[in-house]
């Protein structure tokens, strides 16, 4: 008899049962047979996403077990929400009578990183069935594990709400960008029709725009289009404070990524002074797997500049609508459509000066630029306001699973009052 608060091996607390891969014969993507997974590749956010099927199985999980990925990466999981054939990358785990399934997936999910040391210390990155059982848990009264699985659920489902409400923002974002880039706004504010218009519209080398636009390349509006290098000496030089160093890791088409930026000393900023960046240039990705990712410098970022890996491109008289305006249409299909056309069929992906210059910008008036700029950040505003509030979430969460899951803190100093989840 397990005793209130203790710490066991999963192996008192869970079954298991290990992939094997069935003979290729028998898997099809016809949809006969049962749903095979082979690793975690087919792993969702929370339940399989597979592909492929099985006719003659050789392991198969049950419903509400927990899915855990044996190889590399080992560790992440899924909650299997059918019967699936699993292969050798993956093991089914079961819980016994006494321990819920609901709070198990949380323990799990907690105490999944002591099991990525165990594998790490391995030849071959994996686990196997001994390393599962042998793993380290707390055990709590069912009483217990029930809150703890009820507090955690309900944090996961204001997650997973607000996750899907960033996607439809995004989605919103999409389809606006290419009306607003497409069809502009008229005197009065409102996306100009060309169907029922269509002698306010006119061709051009990007297909219809409205006909007072133009269609310019970045040549014709920029002043500066260059890129810095790789101080000598490399990430040696790299320094915990002084001149801000900005990498293409550093650059997405949601912002600047400063969490893990390096700095530059002075000495070697002054050699490189051709490449500073200012307030309300737009950084532009140009090689490797992050090409075409773009954001406007914002305002306040201070002394800083870049490597080869990222371009600057600078306006005749800066500003924050232009710089948000470019932006938006270098991140949108207008600009990617052109990255993707210089880029098919080549063996490394990469830009040159010569090829950003050439890009074709539509370009409207100043202040409907502004006007297209202003709706657009309003909307990403949005956003990022529900993206700070998911990490905020997470960080909730991420302590709550410190707190509950490991004893610290007993669940009924949670229960005298209603779960508040952080705004």
């Amino acid at each position: 008899m397990l005793s209130d608060l203790t710490t066991v091996n999963l192996g008192e607390l869970a079954s298991f049962e290990m992939g094997q891969s069935p003979d290729s014969l028998f898997v099809t993507d016809t949809g006969h047979g049962i749903p095979f997974l082979q690793g975690s590749a087919e792993f969702g956010a929370a339940t399989p996403q597979h592909s492929f099927y099985c006719t003659k199985p050789k392991k198969l999980c049950e419903i509400n077990d927990v899915l855990i990925s044996v190889r590399a990466p080992v560790g992440t999981l899924n909650k299997a929400d059918r019967v699936y054939c699993i292969g050798r990358g993956l093991a089914a785990i079961r819980f016994k009578k006494g321990t819920l399934p609901k709070f198990g997936w949380h323990l799990l999910n907690y105490w999944a990183s002591e099991l990525r040391k165990v594998a790490q210390g391995s030849t071959f990155e994996a686990i196997g069935k001994t390393e599962l059982a042998n793993s380290p848990v707390i055990y709590l009264p069912e009483s217990e594990q029930k809150l703890i699985a009820e507090i955690l659920d309900t944090i996961d489902e204001a997650i997973a709400h607000t996750s899907s409400i960033i996607a439809k923002l995004k989605q919103i974002k999409a389809g606006l960008l290419h009306d607003l880039l497409t069809r502009g706004l008229d005197e009065n504010g409102e996306l100009r029709d060309a169907i029922a218009h269509p002698e306010q519209f006119k061709d051009s080398p990007l297909g219809k725009i409205p006909k007072d636009w133009e269609v310019f390349t970045i040549d014709n509006i920029s002043i500066y289009v260059g890129s810095g290098v790789t101080p000598t000496g490399g990430s040696d030089v790299y320094q915990t404070e002084g001149v801000l160093f900005i990498r293409s890791q550093n650059v997405t088409f949601d912002g600047l990524l400063l969490d893990d930026v390096v700095y530059i000393d002075h000495r070697t900023h002054k050699k490189m002074k051709r490449s500073e960046i200012f307030e309300h240039d737009i950084l532009l990705n140009i090689t490797g797997a992050s090409i075409g990712r773009c954001y406007p410098v914002p305002e306040g970022l201070g002394l800083a500049n870049v490597n080869q890996h990222v371009c600057a491109i600078r306006l005749p008289n800066p500003n924050k609508e232009d710089a948000i305006f470019l932006s938006l249409v270098l991140a949108s299909y207008i600009g990617q459509s052109q990255i993707a056309k210089l880029n098919a069929g080549g063996n490394r992906e990469g830009l040159n000066y010569q090829q950003i210059r050439s890009f074709l910008i539509p370009f409207p008036s100043f202040n409907e630029r502004a006007y297209i700029a202003k709706i657009l950040n309003t909307h990403d505003i949005r956003t990022r306001t529900e993206q700070t509030y998911l990490e905020k979430l997470k960080l909730q969460k991420k302590g709550l699973m410190h707190d509950l899951l490991t004893g610290k803190i007993r669940v009924g100093a949670y229960c005298n009052t209603p779960l508040q989840i952080s705004e």
